[in-house]
């Protein structure tokens, strides 16, 4: 329950209007004595402590309006007319307790940078795009994900392998003698038009032009080449050959003589990416094939960028411009350590900095070695490898906002897993970032590095990387295997990439008429896919899926085999994946004393002894629900693939849900979510804020809550509106005053 749309007005009387219903239908398991669920009603006497015990009123609220409770066995069960009072009471003390309260944007908690955001600091930072953190520890998690401050421990092999990878950084990124010319080659017998070949040899043979791409690395000046091979008569003309890229010629180079091999080269500047290179034939014979005058080749080679130096040490450069000495090693170290420590460097980090980077020139050789001594030991610091947030107002009593600095960390952090760009600290240094907080929000949305929400964010929200550790019986599910398994989580990020890319609903997420295929997975669920013929693994297409149940992500065989056991289905597992991942409901552990289904000599097939599994009361009160939601989907197996049997009887995936509600199956299963738009969107919003903030969510967080739930069902559900929602949030842009700190720590001490 949310306190969305509601106008905070006068307190209800408690006693009045919340306290009747509770005492006719709460009371008798909640009270002192039996305290059931660990809650006693009976202690709330009045709405004075509302605002911190939000929480429970919205559970409470909630249970009652899906008609969890009472439970179905009572006899006496509220009329609608009293669910609807009891819900606007509640509401009304909620917003008015809201209304009273002051802001309270929790505590800041020092974070370490887990591994994911490690690599992508690094790749931003020193232009190293490698997975340096490969050896560190696992990253812990907490509520679901592994960029939570609370969890993200440091250990003494964190610090060995933090000191040693940072060497090995500075020594890639800060070279001290220059670098080899890197090449890339294409086989010439691959390029086009096919023709005439002699083991690895390509001969201009039907047409005197050769085409095929390669990929420039960044951009630069390059050199292509390639050794070239001719016969001919002594009277015959010695070749002359055209450099082509993307159509228009780049050089031309004239053969020395007949009958010999030469290398012959041209010089082209190339903008980073893929290219169409052409090698043409300028003199041939009027009649290439059968003549005695031939032109082959092996390889066709791009070699470059020519200026051999790095992306740090060009850009290092140009902060230097002429500078020598002492003023070289403070331009270098201001520029590198202010990136890195996500801040402007303090005159006290410069002057630490500068000695390093001087020690480091004198015993190298090289202003490069001193750059190089310096990232190496800053990369060490812990004001790189912690994301701490330096109070600019220190002594003030209320909540107030956090440093541009600050925040341009988080916005980045949030949506890219990485440090900010040159724009964000460029706001940041003119103080005029929160100004523009909703564009350049949007200004990231829109950048590849947004592709973090998907990696970072919505996998683990959705728990896939469990996948990894599911093994399915082989001779249960022979069409299962690892590619299949590759290709089920490929296809979830890329529909999950879509709706944050093009800015779709949400509740896309539920239901929707398209997904994403391979030949592996077009296969393995029967769908035609129109794909490209190709070598290799196939790519992955967008494909509208024909009329039928599946769709939207509860039906991608990733989530149905993450939720299975190796031998059969769950829906167990299935209904408690949904009320936690998507409704935002999870049930309350089981009873340790509850035996599991096959520790129980029950009968019948899955459905009915599920059925005898929930006539135990204990089991009655969580499983209702959970295991209506779950047999909604038994016509996918437990490896997604769809089925109309199971133990040789024909599938049931009817069910009724505790408020009354009934469904057929899995679709009409998806338009009762949809109908529960507002919990499905509430329960994005609190995991976007967590991931966000990368903390737990407490009581006091409930208001932010349901300001970003209402904007984004304003507009109508859209993934932006969720994000700008996180980044406008109190919670986000603000931090604890001294007021709220210190009591903070005397209700910890209680």
């Amino acid at each position: 329950m949310a306190c969305v749309g509601v106008t905070p007005a006068a307190a209800q009387d408690f006693q009045k209007d919340v306290v009747p219903f509770l005492d006719k239908y709460c009371y008798e398991c909640h009270d002192a004595e039996l305290e059931k669920g660990h809650l006693n009603l009976e202690a709330f006497k009045d709405d004075a402590r509302f605002f911190r015990d939000q929480r429970i009123w919205r559970e409470v609220v909630n249970q009652v309006t899906s008609g969890e409770m009472p439970p179905a066995k009572k006899k006496t069960r509220p009329s609608p007319a009293e669910v609807e009072r009891l819900q606007t009471a509640v509401h009304q003390l909620l917003a008015a307790a809201i209304a009273k309260a002051k802001p309270d944007p929790g505590d800041v908690t020092i974070r370490r940078l887990n591994r994911a955001e490690f690599n992508h600091t690094i790749r931003d930072l020193c232009f190293l795009d490698e997975n340096f953190s490969a050896d560190f520890p696992a990253d812990d998690t907490g509520y679901g994900f592994d960029n939570i401050g609370d969890v993200l421990t440091f250990s003494p092999v964190h610090l060995e392998r933090f000191l040693s990878v940072g060497e090995a950084i500075a020594a890639k990124a800060m070279p001290t003698k220059p670098s080899e010319l890197e090449g890339t080659g294409l086989a010439m017998i691959e390029m086009l038009p096919r023709g005439k070949r002699d083991s690895q040899q390509r001969y201009f043979d039907p047409a005197p032009t050769l085409t095929g791409p390669m990929t420039a690395s960044r951009d630069g000046d390059y050199v292509i080449s390639v050794a070239l091979r001719s016969t001919g008569s002594p009277g015959d003309p010695p070749p002359k050959v055209a450099f082509l890229v993307d159509g228009r010629e780049v050089g031309i180079y004239q053969f020395k003589q007949v009958k010999k091999t030469e290398v012959a080269e041209a010089k082209v500047r190339l903008t980073a990416g893929p290219h169409e290179f052409t090698l043409k034939w300028l003199n041939p014979p009027a009649k290439i094939t059968g003549s005695n005058r031939t032109l082959s080749g092996l390889r066709l080679r791009l070699l470059g960028p020519t200026d051999t130096r790095t992306e740090l040490q060009r850009r290092l450069a140009v902060v230097i411009g002429n500078a020598t000495g002492e003023a070289r090693a403070r331009l270098v170290a201001n520029s590198f350590v202010s990136r890195a420590f996500r801040r402007p460097a303090t005159p006290a980090e410069l002057t630490r900095y500068v000695r390093v980077f001087l020690d480091g020139e004198k015993s190298g050789g090289s202003w490069e070695a001193g750059a190089q001594a310096m990232i190496a030991v800053v990369l060490a610091s812990p004001k790189f490898i912690f994301r701490a947030e330096q109070d600019e107002a220190p002594t003030a009593k209320d909540a107030h906002p956090i440093s541009e600095f600050a925040l341009a960390s988080r916005l980045s952090y949030f949506l890219w897993g990485s440090m900010p760009d040159d724009e964000l600290f460029q706001l940041a240094y003119a103080k005029k970032l929160s100004a523009n907080l909703e564009a350049q929000t949007r200004r990231l949305l829109k950048d590849p590095r947004s592709r973090y929400l998907t990696e970072g964010f919505g996998l683990q929200w959705l728990q896939l990387r469990q996948l990894s550790t599911v093994s399915p019986d082989p001779t249960m599910f022979p069409a299962f295997n690892d590619a299949v398994r590759t290709s089920m989580i490929k296809e979830t990020e890329l529909f999950f990439a879509e709706i944050v890319r093009e800015d779709r609903s949400v509740l896309d997420l539920i239901d929707a008429d398209f997904t994403y295929l391979d030949r592996n997975l077009s296969q393995f669920y029967g769908i035609p896919a129109d794909l490209p013929r190709t070598r290799g693994p196939s790519p992955f297409v967008r494909v509208t899926l024909p009329k039928g149940e599946r769709g939207g992500i509860l039906t991608h065989a990733s989530i149905l085999t993450a939720t299975s056991n190796p031998t059969r289905t769950s829906p167990v597992k299935r209904g408690k994946w949904i009320m936690e991942q998507i409704l935002g409901s999870p049930p309350p552990p089981a009873p340790p004393s509850v035996p599991t289904l096959e520790g129980q000599p029950l009968k019948g097939n899955l459905r009915q002894r599920m059925e005898q599994h929930r006539a135990d009361p204990a089991c009655a009160s969580c499983h209702t629900r959970m295991d209506a939601i779950g047999f909604a989907f038994e016509k996918f197996d437990a490896v997604g693939q769809l089925r109309q049997s199971d133990e040789g009887q024909p599938i049931d995936p009817s069910g009724k849900l505790p408020d009354g509600r009934a469904f057929a199956g899995a679709g009409e299963l998806k338009k009762l979510l949809l109908a529960d738009r507002e919990k499905v969107v509430r329960n994005l919003a609190s995991k976007l804020l967590t991931f966000g903030l990368g903390r737990g969510l407490d009581y006091y967080d409930g208001p932010a809550v349901d300001k970003i739930t209402e904007a984004a069902l304003k507009a109508d559900g859209r993934f932006s509106a969720l994000v700008l929602g996180v980044v406008q949030s109190d919670p986000f842009r603000l931090r604890r005053g001294t007021s709220q700190v210190e009591s903070g720590s005397e209700a910890l001490k209680k």
